[in-house]
């Protein structure tokens, strides 16, 4: 991972220093809240419901274990002793006393990290791929991508004052794990027919209250233009995205009113006439530099009477029923043999969704520090993930995060939840989420029942901004506020991956104790209809349900008259 030169970290230092002395002043009544407001979004602090809210920036979701240790400390020292990861993979404190945010800034410092760009009309922290580097169908890592994209948006001056937030994304896989559609910017890493490398661009992605699909407006840009074509795009929105009203000020609604052709003539015109080929072009020797970052670890070379050795060791562990179902769900395989990949779920039962508490977090990381090379990696999910662990090795890494709660066996499952904190915490929100999150765990507790419906998303927001994402889930659920009430809009057959695809309304809202329930009724039409699949990949998805027989199926079971009998297995 990227570590700070004298450079960055003076930089890092003065911003702690100048917003201490902002806080100050706004604390003694020199600074206004209209100009203390835009200071404090500079350096990642909200003010939510009931306290303020500091979002720390964790860039592509790469955590050294000195630093997770370091935010066990300030979630204690500052918090209630815990930490929220976001779908962005950042960590957010949401207690923190104002006049505290300045020390934490500055213990955040003292282990190269901070909170700038993390919030604002900002170029936001750039994701990618949980699994970047480890996964056998890569066509190149895309975290030094990240990196570059990283050290030219922070402090850029142009792209400080945007019309609204702007999220980049990069993968390098064809599968997508970062919901790079739903971008103001995703790019794909991809070779062409002489077997370059380069990126096909998609712009105007979102969600919110205009959800929209990204649109491809550059199949191959060479790598070399990584940097001079982002900054075309951003100079024509800079330019022309609306600026008189926010709900339309995304760059999503730029490219949808002129048009995805339209816009990308404009951007190539401008980057034809002022960036190709010109400073922000990258050479050979800057890009070799960027991976440098990102060295692949010390991998042990097994031979191969030590990897059926392992194979032997865990064929006898999984005499452990409950570990079976863990490995089965929680690991997936790394493109080194002999090691595998084990994802922490952080969707624990009954407790808030996306939590991490300070003895957790201490957990996890002499985990990492003991079994993958002291690196840890947060997920669009908002869960954890250890990339580098021996398979000899996995059963004790189990052990341990069963006995600190982090072991649930649900990743890509019902109960694997997406949510945003809803009312309770978010002054934007207008229902609670996290009651629904535990009404629908303590619903469906029968473990094999989730394990038969197999492989679901559920995400679930409090409010029009969708931060959990939850057009794009196979069944999505959004709070509404109904003359003060809380009630829950459904929608099916969303999608976030590739072919990404927005879901479909099923019908009116249904009340805060009948959110369960009608999930429950969706699965149950699921189950009817669901065919055995003619390969090995097992029956049908819900998706792919959805697709064949649209919604109106599940609208009809959903809102029958309830007197009629169960629909029929």
């Amino acid at each position: 991972m990227y570590k700070y030169n004298a450079i960055d970290q003076q930089l890092v230092d003065d911003r702690v220093e100048q917003f201490r002395d902002q806080t100050r002043r706004f604390l003694a009544g020199e600074l206004s809240e209209e100009a203390y407001l835009p200071l404090r979004l500079m350096n990642g602090l909200y003010i939510q419901r009931h306290a303020p809210m500091l979002r720390v920036a964790i860039p592509y979701g790469l955590l050294a274990t000195y630093q997770l240790r370091k935010l066990a400390d300030i979630s204690e020292k500052y918090d209630r002793g815990y930490g929220h990861i976001t779908t962005r993979t950042n960590m957010q404190f949401n207690w923190p006393k104002l006049e505290e945010v300045p020390d934490i800034l500055a213990e955040l410092a003292s282990v190269q990290m901070h909170a700038i760009q993390t919030s604002g009309n900002c170029i936001r922290n750039t994701t990618t791929d949980q699994f970047a580097g480890v996964t056998a169908d890569e066509i190149a890592d895309p975290r030094p991508y990240c990196e570059i994209i990283r050290q030219w948006s922070t402090f850029h001056p142009e792209f400080t004052y945007l019309p609204r937030k702007f999220k980049i994304a990069v993968i390098g896989t064809r599968e997508d794990r970062a919901a790079t559609q739903l971008h103001d910017i995703g790019l794909h890493v991809v070779k062409n027919d002489a077997g370059d490398i380069g990126f096909e661009v998609i712009v105007g992605g979102g969600l919110g209250r205009t959800p929209v699909i990204g649109k491809v407006i550059r199949p191959f840009l060479p790598e070399r233009h990584l940097l001079s074509y982002l900054d075309a795009i951003l100079r024509i929105y800079n330019q022309y995205g609306r600026r008189d009203n926010k709900y339309k000020a995304r760059i999503k609604i730029l490219v949808e009113s002129m048009g995805a052709e339209a816009f990308s003539r404009i951007v190539e015109e401008d980057w034809e006439k002022y960036n190709k080929d010109g400073a922000l072009t990258l050479t050979a020797e800057q890009i070799e530099h960027a991976k440098t970052y990102f060295p692949p670890p010390a991998y042990q070379t097994f031979t191969q009477q030590q990897l059926q050795a392992s194979q032997d060791k865990l064929s006898a562990q999984f005499e452990d029923s409950e570990f079976v179902r863990w490995f089965n769900q929680n690991t997936r395989e790394h493109k080194v043999k002999g090691y595998q990949v084990v994802i922490i779920s952080l969707k624990h039962f009954m407790q808030d969704t996306g939590d991490i508490t300070a003895t957790q977090m201490r957990v996890v990381a002499d985990l990492a520090d003991k079994y993958s090379f002291g690196e840890v990696r947060g997920t669009h999910h908002q869960n954890l993930v250890l990339t580098d662990v021996k398979l000899e090795d996995v059963y004790e890494v189990y052990q341990v995060l069963k006995q600190y709660d982090l072991a649930r066996p649900n990743i890509g499952l019902l109960t694997d939840i997406i949510s945003c904190p809803g009312f309770d915490y978010c002054s934007l929100a207008n229902a609670s989420t996290l009651n629904i999150v535990n009404q629908v765990n303590q619903y469906f507790q029968d473990a094999d029942f989730v394990h038969d419906i197999g492989e679901i998303r559920l995400n679930m927001s409090g409010c029009m901004n969708a931060c959990a994402h939850h057009h794009v889930a196979d069944i999505g659920i959004l709070g509404v506020d109904k003359k003060g009430e809380h009630w829950y809009q459904i929608s099916l057959g969303g999608r976030s991956g590739q072919n990404a695809k927005l879901g479909d309304i099923l019908g009116k809202a249904v009340p805060v104790d009948a959110v369960a329930a009608t999930v429950d009724d969706i699965l149950q039409v699921y189950l009817k209809y669901r065919q055995a699949a003619d390969t090995d990949f097992g029956s049908e998805t819900f998706a792919e349900v959805v697709d064949r027989i649209g919604i109106e199926p599940f609208k009809e079971y959903v809102y029958r008259d309830k007197s009629e009998q169960p629909v029929e297995g």
